[in-house]
């Protein structure tokens, strides 16, 4: 990085943010940063630099770096598409901390580096090598890796998209989250997805036809040649203690043998003897602090003429079709327009923004959306915990975490796997989700 006497180039600047030149030379034209000049070029004050990251709620672009602690926890593990580390903290409360994060997107790099600096950090996983892994995580080229957990992007099996699974680029990372596993070895390998894992069409031959459930089958196959065996099922985060309807598949893979099913906490039903379902308001009521994106005036007005859980379906007939616009004559419930959230039952699931139009995330009472802190108490993240960037990057990143109760649930099973604990029958049956057929036991491809 190029500084002089604690002044910065425009490019030092550029490296510091870890953006391109252009980008740096605009936020300099538009004056979001103040500059001084030696005549021949711009300049800026590392205070002001300082000043800038500040203001943006962001920290130093980090570089890849290694581990920069040598002690190694008992069960070693590494995590991959870590994002703003939901899954990890998660596992961190079980008892499974990563030796290593690996995260492409900036803003998120930023939220690791900020929170967990010690740990090793690398980048772009379709350039990642299973020795470059071990040497950053600290690892001997032969020494067992206990656990590999990460959720790849979900956009390509998502049903809300266009499903293209390993033909989408998205898809593809997928496969190569395989093949470093496949290098890498460990005893067990956890994979979280969206609900449409499981129906993705995709062929299950070469040359053949897509087939309904294929791109699941083509992993469980994939895995199995890997040496693993399967348990998957489709979990809603509620039954774990998440105050979050949020319904996720997660495959855990073992060498040797199958893991139990998750341990449910809580229960809609109470007839499983279980505390029910934890609530948006049990979680957020004691806030203070309300950071938020305003919804535009002409969609506000008609949520104030809402009440708590109604939505768009609600509002007086002779507005409906002028406050839902084209979308009024679309097919399908649109359940999420105008959509006001209850005090007293679990938040509809966080998605990457509360003001999108089909997916409103309105306040039970108020005229706004859900602020950044209830979205982190509604994923579990502790309130101190940072997420860099603007709103619009927090909520991004809180909305695609996995919550923390789930990744706990996940860790747990796995550490009493490795003990040799027994599955605990009393569960055997539970409705872990709305949806039936959604584990290697009922699952059928086609």
């Amino acid at each position: 990085m190029e500084t002089h006497k604690d002044l910065y180039t425009v490019e030092a600047f550029a490296d510091v943010l870890g953006v391109s030149v252009p980008t740096a030379s605009r936020y300099v034209r538009r004056g979001d940063v103040r500059t001084l000049s030696d005549g021949r070029r711009l300049l800026i004050a590392s205070d002001d630099v300082d000043t800038y990251l500040e203001a943006n709620n962001l920290v130093p672009a980090p570089k890849d770096h290694p581990r920069l602690i040598a002690d190694k926890p008992d069960v070693v593990a590494l995590s991959f598409f870590s994002g703003a580390l939901g899954l990890d903290l998660g596992m961190e409360r079980a008892g499974i901390e990563a030796m290593l994060f690996c995260e492409f997107d900036k803003k998120c790099r930023m939220t690791i580096d900020a929170n967990r600096p010690n740990a090793a950090l690398v980048g772009d996983i379709s350039r990642l090598k299973a020795d470059t892994v071990r040497e950053y995580a600290g690892l001997e080229p032969n020494e067992p890796i206990d656990v590999i957990f990460g959720g790849p992007p979900c956009q390509a099996f998502s049903t809300a998209g266009a499903r293209r699974a390993f033909g989408d680029s998205r898809g593809n990372v997928f496969l190569q989250y395989l093949d470093l596993a496949q290098e890498l070895n460990p005893k067990y390998l956890v994979i979280e997805n969206v609900r449409g894992l499981l129906s993705t069409a995709w062929p299950i031959e070469d040359g053949g036809k897509p087939i309904h459930g294929g791109a699941l089958s083509f992993i469980l196959k994939r895995l199995g040649e890997m040496g693993y065996e399967v348990s998957f099922e489709l979990y809603n985060a509620a039954n774990f203690g998440a105050p979050q309807v949020r319904e996720r598949v997660v495959l855990i893979a073992k060498k040797g043998g199958k893991v139990q099913k998750l341990c449910p906490t809580h229960s809609n039903d109470s007839n499983w003897g279980l505390p029910s379902w934890r609530t948006f308001g049990e979680v957020t009521s004691d806030l203070a602090e309300a950071h938020y994106t305003a919804f535009p005036e002409k969609r506000a007005k008609y949520l104030r003429m809402l009440s708590e859980g109604q939505y768009w379906k609600d509002l007086p007939e002779s507005v409906q079709a002028d406050a839902m616009g084209k979308a009024y004559a679309l097919s399908g419930g649109k359940t999420g327009f105008y959509r006001r959230i209850w005090t007293d039952r679990p938040c509809p699931t966080l998605v990457t923004s509360p003001t999108m139009p089909a997916t409103y995330l309105c306040h039970p009472t108020e005229v706004r959306p859900l602020s950044v802190e209830e979205y982190k108490r509604v994923q579990g993240f502790p309130d101190d915990w940072r997420i860099c960037g603007d709103l619009a990057d927090q909520y991004k990143q809180i909305g695609n975490a996995v919550p923390i109760a789930l990744g706990e649930a996940i860790g747990k099973a796995i550490l009493e796997d490795m003990r040799g604990e027994k599955p605990n029958e009393k569960w055997k049956g539970f409705p872990y989700s709305r949806y039936k057929n959604t584990n290697e036991n009922t699952w059928r491809v086609g």
